[in-house]
């Protein structure tokens, strides 16, 4: 038998366990002549309903309305739904084969023989949000740090290293390196997720079940099956945990300290100096967030617009500056239906995040917010000291 398929049995219903790497040709073999030898009932696939109507729609950008996207506040989740599609997608250009393949090919092979279909993963939105809402600052700041460095990171397998790779013994390495450094991160990503999966395979229906998850769940899957999970804990991880109340609190105490020490400052400092601090404040705010503004190359005037406005929405809790330059950027500069079709290639590259102008808008939204951000850390590092 293959090294990467397990059969389980569940009372009277026999699972066929394929475990795939993304952006293998192995892989999508694998999983149509599997499905061709067994016949199966049902086939389960590594997908909750968004990524699988993206797999469905590979056009689905060109009916994307990215100003409603980000008055919606959906800015950031998109930025990281294209950075992680991004990596995976110059991965596989090693091996010729796009991202997901092997579960579109699933997919494919149930539609075309009338089998029944699941969709066994947890909704990726929640999966991100639980991870970010879980994880203190410092393990925020490297999540963060190693979604940024997917943009920049030109790693791509050939089939070799994939068949290396999907190996249980790399992968549990890999998984405890992970478990090691972010305990909480591969919990939430991996460990969550696989409780969910296999609870959902066992209530499959039918008496042959063929499942295609990604290699990393294999060893989870199999230690969940037969499932005992209980529907509460479903439940429970099935839900978008609230904001903790520091992150609740910071960007109404950020313009709570300033107005203090420009208060503080008026009855019991110098007061000439306030001018002073008021126009650090700007200079700060404003010059980092232009500066990200441009490095994103957005347009001139969203520049300006960074430089302007990220003083005040540095004090504004609602909006941020991000929001106010992604959306002028939209105005100004918005994507071309060109830009909305190609933009699956153009983010296999570094030149096309900054060429495409989606992800550019995205880029600017990033940047800038990055910019304010630190600026508003140096200007009340000036402001203690002028008032």
């Amino acid at each position: 038998m293959h090294s990467d398929i397990r059969r389980i049995q569940l009372d009277d219903k026999q699972v066929i366990l394929i475990g795939t790497a993304h952006i293998s040709r192995d892989s999508v073999n694998t999983v149509r002549q599997v499905i061709e030898d067994e016949q199966p009932d049902t086939i389960c696939v590594e997908l909750d309903e968004q990524r699988y109507q993206a797999i469905r729609d590979p056009h689905r950008w060109r009916s994307l309305n990215l100003i409603k996207v980000l008055r919606s506040g959906q800015g950031a989740f998109l930025l990281v739904n294209l950075v992680l599609s991004s990596f995976q997608k110059r991965m596989g250009m090693g091996t010729g084969v796009k991202p997901g393949e092997e579960l579109a090919a699933a997919a494919e092979e149930a539609e075309n023989r009338q089998l029944h279909l699941s969709l066994i993963d947890r909704n990726i939105r929640t999966t991100l949000l639980r991870a970010w809402r879980q994880t203190g600052f410092w393990k925020k700041l490297q999540l963060f740090s190693a979604l940024l460095s997917g943009l920049f990171d030109n790693t791509r397998l050939d089939e070799e290293q994939l068949a290396e790779l999907r190996q249980q013994d790399t992968l549990s390495a890999l998984l405890q390196e992970m478990g090691d450094s972010l305990p909480g991160i591969k919990t939430i990503l991996v460990d969550e997720r696989d409780r969910f999966m296999a609870y959902h395979i066992s209530r499959a229906p039918g008496h042959k079940i063929v499942a295609v998850v990604g290699a990393a769940h294999m060893p989870g899957i199999q230690k969940n099956l037969p499932c005992h999970v209980a529907e509460a804990e479903i439940e429970e991880i099935s839900r978008i945990p609230e904001k903790p109340r520091l992150s609740k609190l910071i960007p109404w105490l950020i313009p709570a300290v300033v107005l203090t020490l420009f208060v503080v400052g008026f009855f019991l400092g110098d007061r000439s100096r306030l001018t002073d601090a008021a126009v650090a404040w700007f200079l700060a705010n404003g010059v980092l967030a232009a500066l990200g503004a441009a490095i994103a190359l957005g347009h001139p005037l969203t520049v300006v617009t960074a430089f302007v406005a990220a003083p005040f929405t540095s004090l504004n809790p609602a909006i941020g500056a991000g929001f106010v330059t992604g959306l002028t950027q939209a105005y100004l500069a918005g994507p071309t239906v060109q830009d909305l079709e190609t933009v699956s290639d153009d983010m296999a590259t570094l030149r096309g995040w900054w060429g495409n102008r989606l992800t550019r808008v995205l880029l600017v939204f990033l940047f800038s917010n990055i910019g304010s951000a630190a600026g508003t850390f140096l200007a009340l590092h000036w402001l203690k000291d002028l008032i």
